[in-house]
């Protein structure tokens, strides 16, 4: 099946239509202040390729330089064309097929064609810009307006790290010496498609004005302002007080501290195809018991994970198979309607046809021994702190087992994931925007090197999984990708190498006293997350407010 996706500029960008002739204007409207809680910004760097830039770190870099298209992480999880008018897999999606859009203008005044397409990717190929996403492009092709960009292999379950690389002019950046390390500030040089242009930049902040060229049409919005606050307290001032319109975090009794100071303020949840998820140790007792994993999943509150870790801002993961309800499509007709719940009996049961037992209430293994783990999240992390004194209050209180809440810093944290000395953790999904993502992160070997491991901490090793996984990322049609997916639930379902709690979510607090048109829980078109790719989709839907 070959994966196609076009659309109007005129639909696109919800106003009308553009050209190099009639481009975009601002109106006289607000400003909008986008918030940071990351402490002060002291490096000037415009280079959407470096990751420490803080162009990246700001967000600000996204409404310069444009992608080809823009993947929807959440809701319909579907592809709105961008730069490009349409964009076009084959079957096996080791080829992308773009026809550039037509009309659009680099901020300079030059024009944008496919030369500037192609010379972006041709950076990687030739070594000028490192491959930090693992694109392994092998070049392009042209016929007539449309280029075909050939990847090493399948793109299926990383079509947003193609689809969102930040295109770049070439008559500017063929005279970059080091695209790697130029921080893009001198003069002329952050020229890029998007609907904002670089005014000003200080370490207080940064103010981007609209693009009166811009291709998307009119936009509301004359002013973008992006400020970063010393921390997610300052940060909810900020918010509250109306200092600043719109920001990315987790902020704690968001009831009370942000949504009920204005009516006007809103919160927005966006569940992806990640999931916050409990993964075990497989090497090391207790977990290399599969009965006590399927006891745990049959004891662990997911939606008390939601209601009190969360405080709402996710969406549990109950299915057997571990997908949430952004990727039900992908569920086996069998697992369908089979869900986990909070059954104490049925753990309890599966434990003593294992060989456990109770003594003054603490369970024993078939060994003798008390069974006892340690949780380990990073000191700090709020809503995973919550969630393991939860874990251990319930598994405590139904099973009998000793849950130590261990909460290191980072360092101590992530060596212990990598090198495997862990007993539980909490952690993300690598997000593919289908079932492979949280397959991979749980039960693939790929992501053990040199004994060390970036996801799939268990260590979990199946070869029919191992074939399965590969077989679905580099398939040539949905049938082979069905049959494979078939394979993982089933192993998955049996072996139970991790527990996803709830949706990883993207979040977003903006504020509709000067401007209306934002995502919302009913049309979620993108996330409202600022620092996401869809903030130039956001922007080029806002209208002012009445």
């Amino acid at each position: 099946m070959t994966a196609i996706a076009a659309l109007g500029v005129g639909a696109l960008a919800g106003c009308a239509p553009a050209s190099g002739d009639d481009g975009g204007t601002a109106s006289s409207g607000a400003a909008l202040t986008i918030a940071k809680p990351d402490g002060a910004i002291t490096t000037e760097s415009h280079n959407p390729y470096l990751g420490d830039s803080s162009a990246s770190k700001y967000g600000y870099a996204k409404v310069i330089f444009e992608p080809l298209a823009l993947v929807n992480p959440t809701g319909d999880l579907g592809t709105t064309p961008w730069l490009a008018e349409s964009v076009e897999w084959n079957d096996d999606y080791t080829e992308l097929t773009v026809v550039p859009r037509s009309g659009v203008k680099w901020s300079d005044g030059e024009d944008f064609t496919g030369d500037d397409i192609v010379f972006t990717f041709d950076q990687f190929l030739e070594g000028r810009l490192a491959d930090t996403s693992g694109l392994k492009y092998e070049g392009a092709t042209v016929d007539g307006d449309r280029i075909t960009l050939k990847f090493a292999d399948s793109k299926y379950t990383a079509q947003s790290r193609v689809l969102h690389t930040p295109i770049v002019p070439k008559h500017i950046w063929q005279d970059i010496a080091d695209p790697n390390t130029d921080p893009l500030t001198g003069e002329g040089l952050a020229v890029g498609t998007g609907p904002y242009v670089l005014d000003n930049w200080s370490t207080e902040s940064v103010t981007l004005t609209a693009n009166e060229d811009y291709w998307g049409g009119e936009l509301a919005v004359p002013e973008l302002h992006y400020v970063s606050y010393g921390d997610n307290a300052a940060l909810t001032t900020a918010l509250v007080s109306g200092e600043a319109d719109w920001a990315q975090a987790f902020i704690p009794q968001i009831e009370e501290s942000y949504l009920a100071a204005d009516e006007d303020n809103h919160f927005l949840v966006s569940p992806t195809a990640g999931a916050g998820t409990l993964f075990m140790n497989l090497q090391a007792e207790p977990f290399d018991d599969v009965a006590l994993r399927q006891a745990l999943a049959w004891t662990i509150d997911r939606q008390a994970y939601v209601d009190i870790a969360r405080e709402g801002a996710s969406e549990a993961v109950w299915n057997v198979t571990g997908l949430g309800k952004l990727l039900e499509d992908e569920i086996q007709p069998e697992y369908k309607d089979q869900n986990y719940e909070v059954d104490v009996d049925k753990a309890r049961q599966i434990l003593t046809d294992a060989g456990y037992t109770w003594k003054s209430e603490k369970l024993i293994d078939p060994e003798g021994k008390p069974v006892s783990f340690s949780i380990s999240v990073p000191a700090g992390w709020s809503d995973w702190n919550t969630e393991q004194a939860l874990l251990a209050e319930e598994l405590d209180e139904a099973l009998g087992i000793e849950v130590k809440v261990d909460q290191p810093d980072w360092g101590g944290w992530d060596a212990a994931r990598q090198e495997g000395t862990f007993q539980a953790i909490i952690h993300w999904l690598e997000d593919t925007g289908n079932a492979y993502g949280l397959y991979t992160s749980t039960m693939d070997p790929k992501w053990i090197v040199d004994g060390k491991a970036q996801f799939n901490f268990g260590r979990f090793d199946d070869p029919a999984v191992t074939e399965a996984l590969n077989t679905y990322a580099n398939a040539a049609s949905e049938q082979e990708r069905t049959d494979a997916v078939a394979v993982m639930q089933k192993a998955f379902v049996e072996n139970v190498p991790a527990i996803p709690l709830g949706a990883h979510p993207l979040l977003g607090e903006y504020n509709t006293r000067n401007y209306v048109g934002w995502p919302t829980e009913d049309d979620q078109y993108a996330s409202a997350d600022p620092t996401q790719p869809g903030i130039v989709q956001v922007l080029t839907k806002l209208t002012p407010a009445n």
